[in-house]
């Protein structure tokens, strides 16, 4: 990053290494992409969702990536804007929405270890109790996978969480359903997408327990899902401008979390109509949680996704590419790296 640029990029505190042009992944267009460090060899490898199926690359050496392959979505489902993946146990788990009968494929990622020259690959296991998904959220400590938004065949769980044991990857199986009807605009509890972990937060009522954390359209729902087969509602919680409550993260500690509203922006609700809106919440009491602050970014861009780790959230934004955000102090967030991989504008528009 050079008098603020890198390469054809505007940037600050973040450099280009490398890049591979979409063509070159095994064509359409890209969709979500997750990540995997084989933990025999230390080698690290992105899992990068495409209309049409999934790409393997070799990260290890970020000037150098290295394309190894594709998994092609399932036969018969058509190609999908939306594929998610998630990892557990060097399998990783593969969704697409609007896809009629596409399943989740199950990939062993160790497969990749002695890959030469590019491959076309075929799925290790496929899960069929549910057809397609707009998102599967992965818990690695207990081994349960969460599919959301569920549609078209299967058991949908009303969009909510389709529970599913991964814990032996090549077979997985039910383990149950949650939604809450109170959240979302159809009166199932549709959830857009999720975070479940295990609780290690302030409120010591749930310290060790399973808890989801839900993005449901219209509020954010916290639930308990220890027993899969008796999962609770413990509370749901909405803000003001409500455009379309998206995705977010937790704080390293479970003290905080951060919200990203996908519509506000181009909608212009409230504080959204100055810069990209993060909500940042206090969950000192799960039962209770606390909207705290509405940070507003530094461009008009349409926020995605967020991801939190340690003192630093990663916002993936439409127009205005990777930002990054010091929460050190978790109320005040402050800007302090970009590389905007759009760079033809910074407006509210899904670009």
């Amino acid at each position: 990053c050079e008098n603020g640029m890198a390469g054809p990029y505007p940037c600050d505190n973040v450099d280009l290494l490398g890049s591979v042009p979409l063509p070159m992944l095994g064509g359409a267009t890209g969709s979500d992409n997750w990540g995997w460090t084989d933990p025999q060899t230390g080698r690290e490898y992105a899992i990068v969702g495409r209309t049409d199926g999934t790409s393997f690359v070799d990260v290890t050496d970020p000037q150098h990536p290295r394309y190894l392959g594709d998994l092609p979505k399932t036969a018969g489902s058509p190609p999908a804007a939306w594929r998610d993946m998630k990892v557990y146990k060097d399998h990783v788990f593969i969704v697409a929405d609007n896809s009629a009968a596409h399943g989740v494929q199950v990939f062993d990622l160790t497969r990749l270890r002695n890959v030469r020259t590019p491959q076309t690959f075929t799925m290790d296991a496929h899960y069929t109790n549910l057809g397609s998904a707009h998102n599967i959220v992965m818990n690695e400590e207990t081994g349960f996978a969460y599919a959301v938004g569920a549609s078209s065949g299967g058991e949908g769980c009303g969009g909510g969480l389709h529970m599913i044991d991964v814990r032996d990857p090549k077979h997985p199986t039910f383990a149950g359903c949650f939604s809450d009807p109170s959240t979302g605009r159809a009166g199932t509890g549709y959830s857009h997408d999720a975070q479940c972990v295990v609780y290690r937060g302030p409120d010591q009522w749930y310290v060790g327990r399973e808890m989801c954390f839900g993005y449901n359209v219209t509020a954010i729902s916290v639930a308990d899902v220890t027993d899969k087969a008796h999962p609770k509602a413990i509370s749901t919680a909405s803000y003001p401008n409500v455009g379309y409550a998206h995705q977010g993260w937790l704080s390293d500690d479970h003290r905080y979390y951060f919200l990203d509203d996908e519509l506000d922006e181009q909608s212009g609700l409230g504080e959204a109509a100055k810069g990209t809106r993060t909500l940042v919440w206090d969950l000192a009491d799960l039962d209770d949680p606390v909207l705290l602050t509405q940070h507003v970014g530094v461009t008009k861009a349409i926020d995605h996704n967020l991801y939190v780790k340690g003192n630093r959230m990663y916002q993936a934004n439409y127009e205005s590419g990777l930002r990054i955000l010091d929460i050190s102090d978790p109320i005040n967030p402050r800007e302090v790296g970009y590389l905007d991989t759009y760079p033809k504008g910074d407006t509210p528009q899904f670009n």
